[in-house]
């Protein structure tokens, strides 16, 4: 089925005449879900994004779907419950993207260590617990010393005590959303990307019954109208609620550098804490030839459209990196891509404590005076929040509220609670539909409910991604590119193949252009920085790669969105800017 440029240009013509029931702002993982849910429900969904689907948080992940294990030494146990058990029905619903991936976890004696080896054992053994996980190949084991250089030679000896191995999925972030997003969009939601909300639209009652929204393709606004709206905006969900006393958020920065795995080899996932004691832990990760690290975690105050790799972010990760494996000596010049994304977390609670404001007076003295930089005044203002909370001690918990006007907000939530977040906000939303609007809905379970690619037996995932890859070698693609292709787009590999039929683009690849053709038709791309770092990922895993076919992808593209010769170098230079911003951090 169609989602495309051209679609895009139908579904605005309908969102300015339908009277939807439910318009969700915000096509990340959490407003991507919600549109999934809500339309399997019988409403009458619409779902706008200002950007493309994903470009925000949700495409800047660490790339897992995991538990979150260090939380249980705060004793968030909810959260640790709620994502592990999700684990598995992400597993279920989406079989192509998460994959289990068990995490090594050295325990280091130190000060401020998270966990020594007692207190990680029983973490293991209730983080099993919590994920039904009593027995068989992914229930966790610990290790002794020598057991953990054996499995990691290059992890660092001094003060290591043990470990242990523990179940946990990598993930494709953005993959996860574009799937929801075309399930929606298959079983009739209007969505579209690239429209951003002005304001809200308010009846003469005060209540919140749609937008006015800008189109940043053509420079148009209009007004859409909804019976409710749920705001899914992530670190702009402040924004766009009323004017309020208390912020709901604290958004956070984390940033992740990609290195090739000759520069550093790790033979599966390994989560430590950074060594620093600063309370933070540290994953680092195998992936497609690379390995990647992160993540920092600092309050943020810049632009939430655009957080940065900034050098202070490289110059620890690079600290803690060479700390734990001291012979590998990564430097800046190792870097091959980079990304830096922000965290929606719930704000603590105010105090009443009075700020004392003389330490922000004096960094500013010597920010002027060129003594101090703007990470530490960032630093001392970040002591002055409300909360005298560390960044990475704030909960990763959610909350579903009503506005004052009647609008739904979800605020807070990992990545790996998207379904169970939506599923929260759907439930109130279909109660009032059918109280205040008599509009009825179904119930549905949406643990079953199948994303676009996922619709096949999620017990044979490995058999399945196998036939699929079977069929592009069939079609003439080499069995590596043919796996890659399987694992990309699951059961729509059909959908894929389809456009192979015409031949291979100039100066690419008959798989490459392939995807290329069917993401331009199918699942809404509509710039090359759209395809190259969120529907495949390439800037970010196949930095040489991209390169190369940097010019093919913009030239095909241009052919099939029909761009003239500005709108076509206007679209290459956006491309180059964004590969160079990820490959030469400051």
């Amino acid at each position: 089925m169609a989602f495309s440029a051209q679609t895009r240009r139908t579904t605005i013509a309908q969102l300015k005449t339908t009277d939807l029931d439910l318009l969700i702002i915000g096509g990340g993982i959490t407003g991507a879900g919600a549109a999934l849910q809500s339309i399997s429900s019988g409403a009458k969904t619409g779902l706008i994004e200002m950007g493309d689907f994903g470009s925000g948080t949700s495409s800047r992940s660490t790339k897992l779907v995991h538990g979150g294990i260090r939380y249980l030494k705060t004793f968030d146990v909810k959260v640790v419950a709620d994502t592990v058990q999700e684990r598995a029905r992400i597993a279920n619903v989406a079989p192509h993207i998460p994959h289990p991936a068990p995490m090594l976890l050295p325990i280091y004696q130190e000060p401020g260590a998270t966990f020594d080896l007692f207190s990680a054992e029983m973490a293991m053994d209730l983080y099993d617990r919590l994920a039904n996980i009593q027995q068989g190949q992914y229930a966790h084991y610990m290790l002794d010393r020598e057991a953990v250089l054996a499995r990691a030679p290059n992890l660092a000896e001094k003060h290591l005590v043990g470990g242990g191995v523990y179940l946990d999925y990598v993930n494709n972030d953005a993959r996860l959303v574009i799937e929801n997003i075309k399930e929606a969009d298959e079983l009739g939601a209007l969505i579209a990307s690239h429209l951003e909300v002005v304001s809200i639209v308010h009846a003469d009652n005060g209540k919140a019954i749609g937008v006015k929204v800008h189109d940043h393709l053509t420079g148009e606004e209009f007004t859409i109208h909804a019976k409710m709206l749920l705001n899914t905006t992530g670190p702009w969900t402040d924004r766009l609620r009323p004017q309020v006393d208390q912020p709901l958020l604290r958004p956070t920065k984390g940033v992740h550098l990609v290195v090739d795995d000759a520069v550093l080899f790790v033979p599966q996932p390994i989560y430590f804490d950074s060594g620093l004691q600063d309370g933070r832990m540290i994953f680092v990760i195998p992936r497609a030839g690379k390995t990647y690290f992160g993540t920092t975690d600092t309050d943020y105050h810049g632009d939430l459209a655009h957080p940065t790799v900034d050098f202070d972010d490289v110059d620890y990760l690079l600290n803690v990196i060479n700390t734990r494996f001291p012979e590998a000596q990564v430097s800046l010049n190792d870097i091959e891509a980079s990304w830096a994304g922000l965290r929606p977390l719930l704000a603590p609670p105010t105090t009443d404590t009075p700020m004392d404001l003389q330490p922000l007076v004096e960094i500013i003295h010597q920010f002027e005076s060129g003594s101090a930089t703007q990470a530490q005044v960032e630093a001392v203002m970040s002591t002055l929040t409300k909360s005298q909370a560390a960044p990475s001690t704030v909960s990763r918990g959610y909350e579903v509220l009503t506005e004052p006007d009647g609008m739904i907000t979800i605020a807070g939530g990992k990545l790996t609670d998207y379904r169970k977040m939506a599923e929260s906000a759907i439930t109130v939303i279909r109660e009032r539909l059918l109280t205040e609007h008599g509009v009825h809905t179904s119930q549905i379970d949406s643990t079953h409910l199948q994303v676009s690619g996922g619709h096949f037996d999620p017990s044979t995932v490995l058999d399945s991604l196998d036939y699929f890859a079977r069929l592009a070698e069939d079609a003439g693609i080499p069995r590596t590119q043919a796996h890659r292709l399987a694992q990309r787009f699951g059961s729509n590999i059909g959908r894929v193949l389809h456009y192979a039929q015409a031949g291979a683009a100039p100066g690419l690849s008959l798989g490459e252009t392939a995807s290329l053709r069917y993401s331009v038709q199918e699942e809404m791309t509509l710039t090359p920085v759209d395809y190259m770092l969120r529907r495949t990922n390439a800037i970010l895993f196949h930095a040489h790669t991209a390169e190369n076919i940097a010019g093919p992808v913009v030239a095909e593209m241009a052919r099939l969105l029909e761009w003239d010769d500005l709108e076509t170098e206007a679209q290459l230079q956006r491309l180059l800017n964004a590969m160079h911003e990820s490959s030469s951090p400051p």
